[in-house]
């Protein structure tokens, strides 16, 4: 099976996020499902860019979830998003995202675990 790479892409506002993975502080990133996303399997390479910074990571597991509170039973928040403290503002944090309600609804939650 041949190995692709990926690229996320992260806003400049989500800078912290980003670091955050690069440190290996943050080992799962977490996005809402769609057509690119589930394509993405253990083994792959992901291609992370924040503004002209890159670096990648070896994805080490994917998981699909069909709600964030499926999600948050195998994931603690903080393992989501350090700067969180609770679930509530993790599903908070989602849900302001745009379009990230119907992605869920559509594609499921998906976690990559990354090495």
């Amino acid at each position: 099976m041949q190995k692709e790479t990926h690229k996320l892409l992260f806003l400049e506002s989500n800078r912290d996020t980003f670091d955050f993975i690069k440190s290996g502080v943050k080992t799962v990133e977490t996005r809402a499902g769609s057509p690119d996303y589930i394509k993405i399997k253990m083994g792959d390479t992901v291609e992370l860019s924040c503004g002209s910074d890159k670096f990648t990571k070896t994805v080490k597991k994917v998981s699909v979830f069909k709600t964030l509170d499926d999600l948050l039973e195998v994931y603690s928040p903080e393992e989501i998003n350090p700067e969180t403290l609770s679930s509530e503002e993790v599903i908070k944090l989602y849900y302001s995202f745009p379009n990230y309600r119907d992605r869920i609804e559509k594609y499921g939650m998906l976690a990559f675990e990354l090495e």
